[in-house]
């Protein structure tokens, strides 16, 4: 399902909702800020704005730690990897992954993986072939990315390796030496939400599915692998009730998350479902409306 459980707050601006804005009760003073990263912190062209670089250094300044929480894989994060502060971790592969990113671009850490087991990952090829025809896959790893010859070229870098999926996920395939974080998915004709909805049903609890892109593109990681998840477990750690966290996104891979987050905002350029998990809506990516809550929020402590 991608409708969520919360239905979020009257605007009240073009720009910002909250609670605070409807006169309830001050919200628990925020421990954590969790955000993802494209169409949510970054601007179109994939920078981070003056306004929001300030913004996030300001938040750590005052204790509260940022976690940038995405899909992207984290030899993707090299535009963010300065700012991720003291603690110096990030959420990556939709929950798969918590990668230490101290020592810049290509020193990454894997502090946790979440990896989908390669005979769910295998299944989950079968079902969704039988189910929506025509679908075209890629593997991302921990250290790899591999993909069929008729998967389009989505990423940045050349595949590892070019094979079917069955024969990349086979016990002695190209794939066997690391962890499995997802599995990506593209269909050429297929509505992006129909698409999601099929493979949901065709997948069932062998692994869990979202998206993140405009396109029929869906993320397949291990069952129970969510952005939401992972954070759990990294505010557990830290002694973070759920209470204590303010959450950002943009599409459905972060309705969970939104739903989970004591406080939540939905951009202005948010996907509906993720607008309805959020208890709140700021402005849109391109006019920095994560730096506007985190501004709010701080404003608030003083």
């Amino acid at each position: 399902m991608t409708s969520a459980t919360r239905q979020p707050e009257p605007p009240a601006s073009s720009q910002l909702s909250t609670s605070l804005a409807r006169g309830a009760a001050p919200a628990v003073p925020p421990r954590l800020i969790a955000t993802d990263l494209d169409g949510t912190l970054l601007h179109d062209d994939k920078s981070v704005s003056p306004r929001t670089v300030a913004a996030l250094a300001a938040a750590e300044e005052a204790g509260i730690e940022v976690f940038f929480v995405t899909g992207r894989p984290a030899r993707w994060m090299d535009v963010v990897s300065e700012h991720v502060h003291g603690h110096g971790l990030a959420i990556c592969g939709n929950g798969a992954a918590v990668v230490d990113l101290h020592g810049g671009p290509g020193a990454h850490r894997f502090v946790k993986v979440r990896d989908l087991a390669r005979e769910n990952a295998l299944e989950t090829v079968r079902l969704l072939r039988d189910a929506a025809p025509g679908t075209a896959y890629a593997i991302e790893q921990t250290y790899g990315f591999h993909q069929e010859p008729d998967y389009p070229k989505l990423h940045m870098e050349a595949p590892d390796t070019l094979a079917p999926a069955e024969e990349l996920l086979a016990p002695d395939g190209a794939t066997a030496r690391y962890p499995i974080l997802k599995i990506l998915a593209s269909h050429p004709t297929i509505d992006p939400d129909a698409f999601l909805t099929v493979a949901r049903l065709a997948v069932g609890d062998r692994a869990t599915v979202t998206r993140s892109s405009p396109s029929a593109l869906l993320e397949i990681s291990g069952p129970g692998v969510s952005k939401a998840s992972t954070l759990a477990l990294c505010c557990a750690d830290r002694g973070i009730s759920h209470e204590e966290v303010v959450a950002f996104g943009d599409m459905p891979n972060d309705i969970e998350m939104l739903t989970w987050a004591g406080r939540s905002y939905a951009m202005g350029n948010a996907h509906p479902d993720a607008v309805a998990a959020a208890t709140g809506r700021t402005a849109a990516n391109n006019d920095d409306g994560v730096a506007l809550v985190i501004e709010r929020i701080l404003a608030e402590r003083r």
